[in-house]
């Protein structure tokens, strides 16, 4: 019954990025310095927090995010979550009841 009301709320389609490796290289023989494309899911964004603060007198906006997508074993904070034009820092990854049924990722969005 969980996953049902899981796959009902997944209505953003996202991308997963991880950092490129020492030894990754481009079709040149140079080293990558853009992120890898993981994979592409479906996923469902909730903002939780915002929050305005003032550093070096700059304004600065922090939004805190919970994304949830379906159980993939791939998933470690290393990685990256785009939606659109938005790209979101996992913080850390929450496995409730440990059912490998669904993945929380908790993520901060990049300003």
């Amino acid at each position: 019954m969980a996953d049902k009301l899981l796959v009902n709320r997944l209505n953003k389609r996202v991308a997963i990025f991880r950092p490129a490796g020492p030894n990754e290289t481009d079709e040149y023989g140079e080293p990558l310095d853009a992120p890898v494309k993981v994979c592409d899911l479906w996923a469902a964004i909730e903002p939780l927090r915002g929050q305005d603060r003032y550093v070096a007198q700059q304004e600065r906006a922090d939004v805190t995010a919970r994304i949830r997508i379906r159980y993939r074993a791939e998933i470690d904070r290393t990685m990256t979550v785009k939606y659109g034009e938005q790209e979101f820092e996992i913080l850390y990854i929450i496995h409730p009841l440990l059912a490998k049924n669904e993945l929380q990722l908790m993520c901060k969005e990049r300003q």
